[in-house]
């Protein structure tokens, strides 16, 4: 099973301050990084920075269509407005099939906002009680969801940069 993490800080540095950190949680096996991603948010700003970390794992899983649509779904619709809220119900509608849902999308909206960042990772075998420990210790806040096995493929499928083998 994978998981989609969520690490909010309260500064806007920390989320790229907390990469060390997750390479040597990689390192030593308590982690499997499939993908990751994050936001920084000065004040002062309308929107946030945003850094796909496909580097991180050497070719990112899902790629930079993932973390665009995610990030645009949980910063740039509230800037959008009424107007495209249909189309935007129902990309966020798709996003449920693969566990990303509409409270997550909330949650994560209401708690990073301008003077914080956020660290986004999609791992598998997460030793989730051992990763929490040193996360917290840098003053992060934990989100998450997790994805069943179908869920996760249905991600891989629909975002991944990678050609699919097609059927014979």
């Amino acid at each position: 099973m994978s998981t989609l993490t969520v690490w909010r800080f309260p500064t806007v540095e920390g989320a790229e301050n907390a990469l060390d950190l997750l390479r040597q949680l990689q390192k030593q096996q308590l982690i499997s990084i499939a993908d990751a991603a994050y936001v920084s948010w000065p004040e002062g700003r309308k929107k946030p920075k945003t850094k796909d970390l496909g580097n991180l794992t050497g070719a990112g899983a899902l790629g930079g269509g993932f973390w665009g649509l995610l990030f645009g779904l949980i910063f740039l619709v509230p800037l959008l407005g009424m107007a495209v809220g249909a189309a935007i119900g129902a990309l966020t509608g798709s996003l449920s099939h693969v566990g990303i849902d509409t409270e997550f999308i909330d949650t994560v909206r209401s708690q990073v906002t301008p003077g914080t960042s956020a660290l986004f990772v999609m791992s598998e075998d997460t030793v989730l009680d051992r990763v929490v420990e040193p996360f917290k210790e840098t003053g992060a806040t934990l989100l998450s969801t997790n994805l069943s096995d179908v869920e996760e493929a249905r991600l891989r499928e629909a975002f991944s940069e990678a050609p699919q083998p097609q059927p014979r």
